[in-house]
């Protein structure tokens, strides 16, 4: 497949905060564990994090998050910081303190630094970088209310920023095992941003479906339960890479939720991090610039794996087979109370790399890829 022409220089950078370490929804709460810290300190760990290509995520300014959120929102959840509550009023309207989107105490100021990344990281990738920003992906965020733990929709804000800088055919790929509500909502009108979702279907939030076209830039494939890293094959090398170059992007953003890993207790996927791997790398290949995010991910050891992985990829470093010592420790501190965490299995300690799940693509996955395959060849 042919590269796109591209304007890198200089290695890849990476996006944290340390606002990230000991932050948390609350100890009941899917995203009670430690995810960007993990990565951060694995990449360390193995020496694959100079301070060179570390980058600080700064807060957005709250009159910038307007270019998608309404001013009544960015308020409220500042408020809702400040006092630690909501009323019934403000909960209905813009879903803040629920189980979901809790009130806890950065509930501001978290999702903004993950904002404000998103803007430096569109900034970064229009000056031709190739960025990693393990803490974006909150992509169920609508312009007056939460979703999905995610309060701030920062992958539109990067879309959005991009194309202010000049850059205006976005691809937009998502292969978290959640499909991406409140980006669709936001481009399923704009022909120059491109939009593919591989997602589980039947799956909170329900949305997705193989027949949404928008104005003809919507490609979703919606996947089984039980998908494995075959099924994720038929939809990189048939829909997700041809749809990307036929669409002549100038940037590629790229949101590699780890929710799909067999070991997520919130999905019912069964990719290996193997295929997020190969998605990263192919994209690699074929964008003229790159920007990946995190997304989902609701086992540390899986997401620290995975995240770390998606780093080495970027650069090109060697992902080997055993951990050094260091990187080790890294992975035996966490824990975890739900049930994947009480008896860990000794490789999630040790290794990066999950065995391959090479099970045969299903019959399903292969008609729906051909429909999509189908819709490309029809409007190219």
């Amino acid at each position: 497949m042919q590269r796109m022409p591209t304007t890198e220089t200089a290695p890849p950078l990476f996006l944290g905060n340390e606002i990230y370490r000991g932050s948390t929804y609350g100890h009941a709460h899917p995203l009670a564990i430690p995810r960007v810290p993990v990565v951060t300190d694995l990449s360390r760990a193995m020496g694959w994090l100079p301070r060179s290509v570390y980058r600080t995520s700064p807060r957005i300014r709250p009159a910038a998050l307007e270019i998608f959120h309404t001013p009544a929102y960015v308020a409220a959840l500042q408020a809702a910081e400040a006092s630690q509550q909501v009323s019934e009023e403000v909960r209905l309207r813009h879903h803040i303190g629920t189980l979901s989107n809790p009130v806890y105490p950065e509930m501001f100021r978290r999702p903004a630094t993950s904002a404000g990344g998103a803007l430096l990281a569109a900034d970064l990738v229009a000056a031709g970088h190739t960025v990693y920003h393990p803490a974006g992906g909150t992509h169920h965020g609508f312009p007056d209310r939460a979703g999905g733990f995610c309060f701030f929709n920062d992958p539109v804000l990067a879309v959005l920023t991009l194309r202010q800088r000049g850059l205006r055919r976005i691809a937009y790929v998502d292969i978290d095992a959640h499909h991406c509500d409140g980006v669709e909502a936001a481009f399923e009108n704009e022909p120059e941003v491109l939009l593919v979702s591989t997602h589980e279907e039947r799956r909170w939030p329900f949305t997705g479906a193989l027949e949404d076209r928008g104005c003809g830039n919507v490609f979703n494939l919606p996947l089984p339960r039980e998908s494995g890293d075959e099924d994720f094959a038929q939809a990189l090398d048939r829909v997700i890479l041809p749809a990307v170059v036929r669409h002549r992007a100038e940037a590629v953003v790229l949101q590699c939720g780890a929710d799909a890993v067999t070991e997520d207790p919130l999905s019912r996927l069964h990719f290996s991090n193997n295929a997020h791997w190969e998605t990263v790398a192919a994209l690699k290949r074929i964008a003229p610039r790159l920007l990946v995010t995190g997304g989902g991910g609701y086992n540390p050891w899986s997401v620290g794996r995975l995240w770390s992985g998606v780093w080495a990829v970027l650069n090109g470093y060697e992902i080997p087979d055993r951990l050094p010592s260091e990187a080790e420790a890294v992975l035996r501190r966490l824990s975890c109370t739900r049930r994947a965490g009480r008896n860990p299995p000794e490789h999630w300690f040790t290794t990066l790399r999950d065995a391959p799940n090479r099970a045969p693509a299903s019959e399903l996955v292969r008609t729906r890829v051909s429909q999509l395959e189908a819709r490309l060849r029809s409007e190219a």
